[in-house]
């Protein structure tokens, strides 16, 4: 890890939504050491200033992609950059996923909104090595159909089960609408042997894990990503705290019998 930037060059920039682009970034010299799926890096934007943002894709060649949602100063300023632009990256920082722990277990992995990024490593991990793991079950849920992230891949993940829902349907959206914790009851997964990993807005979250929690699977085997309020990675300006965690160094990923008892004080 290191606290100081390295210069990383955007070599393709896809648009995920009208406001979420993906960026492809490759070292121009050495690269950082190796980012495990859910850490995050910090990324600067020159003349900006730096963001948090989670790995989306690590590469082989030092290799980075970070899904970023233009809703600031800096973000919006990353999410303008070209290929061929120069950025910097520093870290790895905070806990990963863990998908490890999920070996010989079925697998429910749960997106709300731009959740699926952090997420999208370790699915695609876990589906590389279907000896290792059980049932592999993929839910995402967003705002509305133009919210939905890499909808091609999706379709071509072979899961178990891939379930989409959106809240706000447009007149060609086909598919289910409501809450994306309605799909669990067609996830093919046996709570007592299952893990599941899970991103998104923090009601989501909450209800999410509840459901899990309620259906069997034991909350430490519930990995949540707070990934709220994170600002120098470092723990030195408290932004990021949650009770008596600081998350860009207990977190971002913890588990939910962690999570829980913080989340449901309405004053953190």
């Amino acid at each position: 890890m290191t606290d100081v930037p390295v210069p990383y060059r955007v070599v393709a920039r896809r648009p995920e939504t009208t406001d979420t682009v993906t960026l492809r970034l490759e070292p121009v010299t050495a690269p950082l050491a190796d980012f495990t799926p859910g850490q995050f890096a910090m990324v600067h934007c020159f003349g900006r200033g730096e963001i948090p943002v989670s790995v989306s894709s690590v590469q082989a060649t030092g290799g980075l992609a970070h899904t970023i949602r233009a809703v600031g100063a800096v973000s919006a300023g990353l999410c303008a950059a070209q290929a061929g632009d120069v950025l910097g990256v520093r870290g790895p920082y905070g806990n990963g996923w863990e998908l490890e722990r999920a070996r010989r277990r079925d697998v429910v992995v749960v997106a709300g909104g731009i959740g699926l990024a952090p997420l999208r490593p370790l699915i695609l991990r876990a589906l590389a090595e279907p000896e290792a793991y059980g049932r592999v079950n993929v839910l995402i849920g967003a705002r509305t159909p133009a919210d939905l992230m890499s909808r091609k891949e999706i379709e071509r993940w072979p899961t178990s089960y891939t379930g989409v829902t959106v809240d706000r349907p447009d007149r060609e959206w086909r598919g289910d609408v409501g809450l994306v914790t309605t799909l669990l009851d067609r996830a093919d997964f046996a709570p007592a042997r299952a893990t599941a990993f899970v991103c998104g807005p923090e009601p989501m979250i909450r209800a999410t894990a509840r459901d899990l929690a309620f259906r069997g699977v034991p909350p430490e085997r519930i990995r949540v990503s707070l990934e709220r309020n994170m600002r120098c990675a470092t723990g030195h300006c408290g932004h990021c705290q949650l009770g008596p965690l600081l998350l860009c160094q207990a977190g971002p990923v913890v588990d939910w019998s962690c999570a829980e008892p913080l989340l449901s004080v309405r004053e953190l």
